[in-house]
C-alpha cells in the first residue's frame, strides 16, 4: 500500500510538474526558432553573390560578347541560350541531389554552398577573359559560362532552400527573407556599379561604318587623333577582368559570412519521406496547383524583365545614343530599386502579396512605353530609369516572398510528405532561368537578323526597331500575360494566414513528439 501510495504520489508530482516542463519546452522552442539581427544579416549576405554576378552577366555579357570578345551575334546567341538553358536544367538536378544529401555536422545545405564557391569564382573570372586564340573562342565562353552556372546553382539552390531551415516560425522566415531581399537588391547595385563604372572608364571608341554620315566620321576621327590618351579594346578587356576579380572577392567573403553566421536547424525526429526519383519530384511539385500557377506567373513576368535587362545596355548605347552613359543609367535603376524595397515590404504587408504583384508589375508599363516613344533625351531617360527601378524592386522582392507561402500550402495538404523544400525552390528557379535563356537567345538572334554591326558607331534602322521592341513592346506583352495567370492564383491573405495557423498546430504536435523521442532516448 505504501508502495502504491508512493507510486501515486510520484505520479501526482509528475502531473504537477508537467505544465512547468511544457512551458519550458515552449520557451526553449521559441528561443531556438527566434533569429537575431546578426543571424538575419549573415543569412541575407549569402544572397548577394547570386545577384551581383547575375546582374553583371545580365546587363553586360551580351554587349561584352558582341563588342569586346567580338563574336558573331549568331554565336553569341548560342552561348547565351545554351548557357541559360543548361543553367535551368542544373537547378532541378541539384535540387534533387540536395534533397537526398545526408545531414552533416554543418547541416545539409551549407556544405554545398562552401564547397562550390572556390570553383565558381574561378569559372566566373574566366568568363570575362578573352583567350589568345580565335578558333576556340565560342567553345571557351560556352564551357566556362555553363560551368559557372552549374557551380552557382550548387550555391544558390541550397541557399534558397535554407530559408525553410533557419527557423520553423513563418514570421522569422518572412523577416529573414525581407533582409535577404534588401541585401540582394544592394547586390544588384554593387554588380551594376562595379562592372559598369570600371568598364565605363575604359570604354573603347566605336568604329565608323559605311552607313555613318560624314559628320559622325569626322567626330570619331577627331576623338581618336586628339591629344588625350587613346583607349584601345585591350584596355576594355583589362577593365572587364579587374571588375570580375573584384566581384569574385566579394563572392568569397559573402560565402564565408554565411557559413559562420548561420546555423542550420536539423529536422525533427519524425520519419522523413522516402527518397523519390527525379521525375517523381517533377510530378510532385508541378502537381500542386498553386505552385504551378505561381511558376507560370513569374515565368512570363521574369521573361519580360529579363528581356529589358539583357538589351537595355545596347538600347542606351545605340538607340538612345548614350554610349558613354549607359552604366550610369543602369546604376540609377538599381539605386531606385534599392530605395523602394522598404516601400514594397510595407505595401505587401498592408494590401497583400497578390495586390502588390499587380501594382508593382503594372507600374513599369507607362515608363516602358515612354522610353521607346520619347526622343533621345538624357534627363528624361534618367527620370524614366529611376521610375522603372520602382518596379524592378517589386520584381526582386515579390516572387521570393510568395514562394514560402506555396511550400507551406503544400505541407498543409501533404503533412506526411516532408524534406522536399529544395525541389520546390530548384524547379522554381529552373523555369525562370529557362525563360531567361529563351529571351536572351531570341533577342541576340533577332539582332543578328536585323544586321547588328559589332562596335559600330551607329546601327541600321532595323536594329533600332528591334531594340525598341525588345525593351518595350515584348516585355509589356509578357508582363500582361503573367498577370492574367495571377488572377487564378488561389493563395490570398486569408488563405495564407489559415495555412500559418494549421502549420503551427502541426509543429506543436511535432514538438511534443520530439520531446517524447528525447525522453525515450534518455530512458534508453
Amino acid at each position: 500500500m505504501a508502495k502504491g501510495e508512493g507510486g501515486e504520489q510520484y505520479s501526482n508530482a509528475s502531473l504537477l510538474s508537467k505544465p512547468t516542463s511544457d512551458g519550458a519546452q515552449v520557451a526553449k522552442r521559441h528561443n531556438r526558432n527566434k533569429l537575431s539581427i546578426c543571424n538575419k544579416l549573415c543569412y541575407a549576405v549569402g544572397g548577394a553573390p547570386y545577384q551581383i554576378t547575375g546582374c553583371a552577366l545580365g546587363f553586360f555579357l551580351q554587349i561584352y560578347l558582341l563588342d569586346v570578345a567580338q563574336l558573331d551575334p549568331f554565336y553569341a546567341s548560342i552561348i547565351l541560350f545554351v548557357g541559360r538553358a543548361w543553367d535551368a536544367v542544373t537547378d532541378p538536378t541539384v535540387g534533387f541531389l540536395v534533397s537526398r544529401s545526408p545531414w552533416t555536422r554543418f547541416g545539409r545545405m551549407l556544405p554545398w554552398i562552401v564547397l562550390s564557391t572556390p570553383l565558381a569564382v574561378l569559372a566566373y573570372f574566366l568568363i570575362w577573359y578573352v583567350p589568345p586564340f580565335e578558333n576556340g573562342k565560342v567553345v571557351w565562353y560556352l564551357f566556362f559560362y555553363c560551368l559557372f552556372q552549374t557551380l552557382q546553382t550548387c550555391f544558390h539552390v541550397p541557399y534558397s532552400a535554407l530559408t525553410m531551415f533557419i527557423s520553423s516560425e513563418q514570421k522569422e522566415r518572412d523577416s529573414a527573407t525581407a533582409y535577404r531581399m534588401t541585401v540582394e537588391v544592394l547586390g544588384t547595385v554593387l554588380g551594376t556599379a562595379i562592372q559598369g563604372q570600371i568598364v565605363g572608364m575604359a570604354n573603347a571608341p566605336c568604329l565608323p561604318g559605311p552607313n555613318d554620315v560624314l559628320a559622325n566620321v569626322s567626330n570619331v576621327s577627331l576623338m581618336v587623333n586628339s591629344s588625350e590618351p587613346a583607349i584601345s579594346i585591350e584596355h576594355t578587356r583589362i577593365a572587364y577582368m579587374i571588375s570580375s576579380g573584384v566581384i569574385c572577392l566579394i563572392y568569397v567573403i559573402c560565402a564565408v559570412v554565411l557559413f559562420f553566421g548561420v546555423r542550420e536547424q536539423k529536422e525533427s525526429c519524425r520519419p522523413k519521406s522516402e527518397p523519390m526519383s527525379f521525375f517523381q519530384g517533377i510530378r510532385l511539385v508541378m502537381g500542386h496547383g498553386p505552385y504551378a500557377k505561381l511558376v507560370m506567373v513569374f515565368l512570363f513576368t521574369s521573361m519580360g524583365f529579363l528581356l529589358l535587362e539583357g538589351n537595355f545596355a545596347l538600347f542606351c548605347s545605340y538607340t538612345l545614343g548614350f554610349r558613354n552613359d549607359f552604366q550610369n543609367i543602369l546604376l540609377v535603376i538599381m539605386l531606385s530599386a534599392t530605395l523602394t524595397i522598404p516601400f514594397w515590404q510595407w505595401f505587401l504587408s498592408r494590401f497583400g502579396k497578390k495586390t502588390a504583384v499587380y501594382v508593382g508589375s503594372l507600374s513599369v508599363v507607362p515608363f516602358l512605353i515612354l522610353v521607346a516613344l520619347v526622343k533621345s533625351n538624357l534627363a528624361i531617360t534618367y527620370i524614366v530609369s529611376f521610375a522603372a527601378g520602382v518596379s524592378v524592386a517589386a520584381a526582386f522582392l515579390l516572387p521570393w516572398s510568395m514562394l514560402p507561402d506555396v511550400v507551406d500550402d503544400f505541407q498543409v495538404h501533404n503533412p506526411d510528405s516532408t524534406g522536399h523544400e529544395a525541389l520546390f525552390y530548384s524547379f522554381y528557379v529552373f523555369f525562370t532561368k529557362f525563360a531567361s535563356g529563351v529571351s536572351l537567345g531570341i533577342s541576340t538572334l533577332s539582332l543578328d537578323f536585323a544586321g547588328y554591326v559589332t562596335r559600330g558607331c551607329s546601327q541600321p534602322a532595323e536594329v533600332d526597331l528591334t531594340l525598341k521592341i525588345l525593351v518595350s513592346a515584348a516585355p509589356i506583352g509578357l508582363i500582361l500575360i503573367g498577370l492574367c495567370i495571377l488572377y487564378t492564383y488561389p493563395i490570398d491573405e486569408e488563405k495564407r494566414q489559415g495555412n500559418r495557423k494549421l502549420l503551427q498546430e502541426q509543429r506543436d504536435n511535432e514538438s511534443d513528439s520530439d520531446t517524447e523521442c528525447a525522453e525515450l532516448s534518455n530512458v534508453a
